[in-house]
């Protein structure tokens, strides 16, 4: 699976930024996907994982009643909606998928595919 992250960018405390990942290679509805982030000097992060039919979805505790995971497998593709971003958000944000990931995963060893990674900078 190939995976193109974007719609990173710089933006002020309290905005809303959309990410997007566009899966190819794979049957892109076979798989989970993740939304991950890493700030600098830091370790990958958690961010929301969801199945991959969408009935199953987990979000970091970060995330929780700020960040959207959603997936449309018509288009193969994975969307993070993040609203109320604080400058601790600021980070590369990068999406993946993996051979076992079916359901949700926060386990960064379990994926196999990462996107290439798009900058969220938050301003405060």
């Amino acid at each position: 699976v190939q995976l193109q992250a974007s719609g990173g960018g710089l933006v002020q405390a309290g905005d809303s930024l959309r990410l997007s990942c566009a899966a190819s290679g794979r049957t892109f509805s076979n798989y989970g996907m993740g939304w991950f982030r890493q700030a600098p000097g830091k370790g990958r992060e958690f961010v929301a994982g969801i199945s991959r039919t969408g009935n199953k979805i987990l979000y970091s505790d970060s995330a929780k009643g700020r960040f959207t995971i959603s997936r449309d497998n018509a288009e193969n593709t994975v969307y993070l909606q993040m609203n109320s971003l604080k400058p601790e958000d600021s980070a590369v944000y990068y999406c993946a998928s993996g051979e076992s990931v079916v359901s949700t995963s926060s386990k960064v060893h379990e994926y196999d595919w990462w996107g290439q990674g798009t900058l969220v900078t938050v301003s405060s």
